[in-house]
């Protein structure tokens, strides 16, 4: 039986409501963290926003704002074009928060169009000052060049890197589908653009149309056999199926080349971590320049394995909690020499 002091606590453990956080108080800790400048904390927040409430867009533009703030342009605009996609012109500010990143990016021409279509559809928008100033500063720079055939040079340059960045995007994610979509278009409308092609066959390769991909390295091979792509590219394939002495072909002859460009020297250093020349791909990965490659996944996970085989473990272990801190998205994923 009960006594009156248990009666009282189980009474009270009765009345107690549960505290179940729901969508806007993870928004609200999300906004409190960015309002004192803590970004990573803020992105946790509202990401965890995001999942509890996947169809509110606020949060989604947010999320957005937070990455323009950090100077993930491109991260922002991925998310809010998908904002624009889901819930149209509701969300008409989009098209202002999609111009200052394009703006930010060097994106002038692409910028101005979307600020164009921002002031046609919210002429009296909370952003409408804003718009016009950033439109201000876009003429200006236009106006010192005006020749028209460098401006449409220009506008297709600008359409290039944005397919280029999103391709990227999606291939850091190994989201193949979506990468191939976009590179079979970039394939139509560039078709002089080397590098597409052979992202297009990774992707190929990856998404599970093995041979096919193989077919497509091996015929530009003998159009180019000086290629990196295509060296790099069936080093890969060839160790992935399993055949050791047709990826060796390939592996021996990246052994030799020290180009020049930093997106290149990745190439070849991930090309042998991957393949499991692990000392050779540690040496090449010691004297990359870090600052500039700290947007590649790659970097990190690759670096990070080529480390941890030869014996680097602590090494190994830095490199990727540094990684896991600029690419949010790697932080439910394990150690890559463990994968």
């Amino acid at each position: 039986m009960l006594t009156t002091v248990e009666h009282q606590r189980q009474d009270k453990l009765n009345n107690v409501i549960p505290f179940i956080p729901d969508g806007d108080f993870y928004f609200t800790k999300g906004v409190e963290a960015f309002q004192k400048r803590k970004f990573q904390v803020a992105v946790k927040w509202l990401k965890k926003a995001i999942e509890s409430s996947p169809n509110e867009p606020l949060y989604q533009c947010q999320l957005s704002i937070i990455y323009t703030e950090i100077g993930s342009y491109h991260m922002a605009n991925q998310i809010l074009t998908e904002v624009l996609e889901a819930h149209g012109d509701h969300y008409v500010d989009c098209y202002y928060l999609i111009a200052n990143n394009y703006a930010h990016l060097g994106l002038l021409t692409d910028a101005k169009k979307k600020i164009k279509l921002y002031l046609q559809k919210a002429p009296d928008g909370d952003f409408v000052e804003e718009a016009n100033e950033l439109l201000s500063v876009i003429d200006i720079e236009n106006d010192q060049d005006d020749d028209l055939g460098d401006d449409w040079m220009l506008d297709e340059e600008d359409e290039l890197l944005i397919y280029q960045e999103t391709v990227f995007f999606h291939l850091e994610r190994q989201e193949w589908d979506k990468a191939i979509a976009l590179l079979e278009e970039m394939r139509v409308m560039f078709p002089d653009h080397p590098q597409s092609k052979h992202e297009y066959s990774f992707a190929l390769f990856f998404s599970g149309k093995q041979d096919e991909a193989i077919q497509y390295e091996l015929q530009w091979l003998k159009e180019d056999p000086q290629s990196l792509f295509c060296q790099s590219n069936l080093a890969v394939f060839y160790h992935e199926q399993n055949r050791p002495e047709q990826a060796l072909v390939h592996i021996e002859s990246l052994k030799n080349v020290y180009p020049i460009h930093e997106q290149q020297k990745l190439k070849i250093a991930t090309t042998l971590a991957r393949t499991g020349h692990y000392h050779e791909a540690y040496d090449r990965f010691k004297i990359l320049p870090k600052a500039k490659l700290t947007g590649h996944v790659s970097y990190y996970k690759w670096f990070s394995v080529a480390a941890f085989q030869v014996g680097n473990q602590d090494e190994a272990t830095s490199l990727w909690e540094e990684g896991k801190q600029k690419h949010q998205f790697l932080k439910k994923e394990v150690h890559p020499w463990l994968q």
